[in-house]
């Protein structure tokens, strides 16, 4: 309780953001992994552009190194997916094994994040 007295207005505004935007991600990385689940699109990209708007608003706090994460991770798992895409024309167990690594180390990295977050602590570079 004690750390939720010592942050500023700032930094739960900011953390707030943080909780939203991993809810966001998390939701999208779970429905990924279930059968017939498939989360929009749009919830991505919703959490995608909430980091970008407010990242600058962490700049020199320790949540700077959240908005990082949540972005980097974004990007990178984009990539992965288009890349692999192809796979799925060979047959479907490629792609689909694939995509599953891929969504299994999208959300390892969304659960890292939260986690830090709630503990009030950045991530590293």
């Amino acid at each position: 309780m004690n750390e939720l007295i010592s942050l500023t207005q700032k930094e739960r505004s900011l953390k707030t953001i943080g909780h939203i935007s991993y809810a966001l991600h998390a939701f999208v990385a779970v429905c990924a992994l279930l059968p017939g689940a498939q989360a929009s699109i749009v919830l991505l990209i919703v959490a995608f552009v909430l980091d970008l708007v407010k990242k600058d608003d962490a700049t020199g706090t320790w949540q700077e190194s959240h908005f990082r994460w949540r972005i980097s991770t974004v990007l990178w798992a984009g990539v992965a997916y288009v890349v692999t895409a192809p796979l799925w024309l060979l047959l479907v167990a490629p792609g689909w094994i694939a995509w599953t690594l891929i969504s299994i180390w999208f959300l390892y990295r969304i659960v890292r994040g939260w986690v830090n977050l709630n503990s009030n602590t950045p991530l590293p570079n």
